[in-house]
């Protein structure tokens, strides 16, 4: 079992940064995923941005490219997302996500984080 915990969603302004993170605890494969989804309000949850392990290999949602990075710290068993330039159609639920490779897939969810873009 794997256990995610959102923090640092909030309300800012348009062209404005945030930067949230995700700790996850519990017993990881070797080959593994962690990423960020994402839901605005009335819509179907989207993907945001995603980083295999070990290979570091990235996919990020066309609307995000060059405003938000996705990084890893295997240490603090933390991934971030850093958001830039941001704006009012990011307003969403992000959800943290980590899925485990091995004989079977699994996948796991935080309980999200609310970010709140006003223009």
């Amino acid at each position: 079992q794997v256990q995610l915990v959102e923090s640092g969603g909030g309300v800012v302004q348009a062209g404005e940064s945030l930067r949230l993170s995700c700790v996850f605890s519990g017993t990881m494969s070797a080959q593994n995923a962690a990423g960020w989804y994402r839901q605005p309000p009335e819509k179907q949850r989207e993907l945001v941005a995603v980083m295999a392990n070990p290979s570091g290999n990235t996919n990020y949602a066309d609307s995000v490219k060059g405003r938000f990075t996705i990084s890893r710290d295997n240490a603090k068993n933390t991934v971030y997302l850093e958001m830039n330039s941001l704006k009012p159609e990011d307003t969403a639920v992000y959800y943290c996500n980590a899925q485990t490779f091995g004989l079977a897939t699994s996948t796991y969810w935080g309980q999200g984080t609310q970010v709140t873009v006003s223009s």
